[in-house]
């Protein structure tokens, strides 16, 4: 399980753009790594695009923002595409970065139980050390807390 201040083992996952994404091929850079349910899905939306207007006051601080979920790669370039993100998206189909990020979780949908991903968003700096953690986000406000916590890396 992860553990704020302790090094966060090295991943790799299909990224938009026809390339991997490798945790340990991003080092010399902070990461925020976010986890959502669904691909264009209202509160998603809301999530990448509050992303996509602050990216540039995330690249300020040397930080590029990933965002991960179980859809396809088609789904993600699909969306991407869509909602103008300058940022990749990471295909976790079999959710192993999911269970490694320990973001499954049993929810409830339309009154029944249903398996996905828990809105979590982590923040690794330049040496693949995990620094923050938010679970279980509400979107509005999310991602200036984040930025202002990066801020301070």
């Amino acid at each position: 399980m992860l553990a704020i201040n302790q090094p966060v083992a090295d991943f790799q996952l299909p990224s938009t753009g026809e390339k991997t994404f490798s945790l340990s091929g991003a080092s010399g850079r902070h990461l925020v790594i976010y986890f959502y349910p669904k691909d264009d899905t209202p509160g998603c939306t809301t999530e990448g695009s509050d992303f996509r207007e602050n990216y540039a006051a995330f690249k300020a601080q040397n930080c590029e923002i990933l965002g991960v979920s179980r859809d396809s790669i088609k789904s993600h370039e699909r969306f991407k595409e869509k909602m103008n993100f300058p940022f990749d998206l990471l295909s976790d189909a079999d959710e192993v970065v999911c269970e490694q990020f320990g973001v499954m979780k049993m929810k409830n949908m339309y009154g029944k139980q249903v398996r996905g991903i828990e809105r979590s968003t982590f923040v690794i700096d330049a040496k693949g050390v995990l620094r923050n953690e938010w679970r279980g986000v509400k979107v509005p406000g999310h991602v200036e807390e984040v930025l202002d916590f990066v801020k301070t890396l």
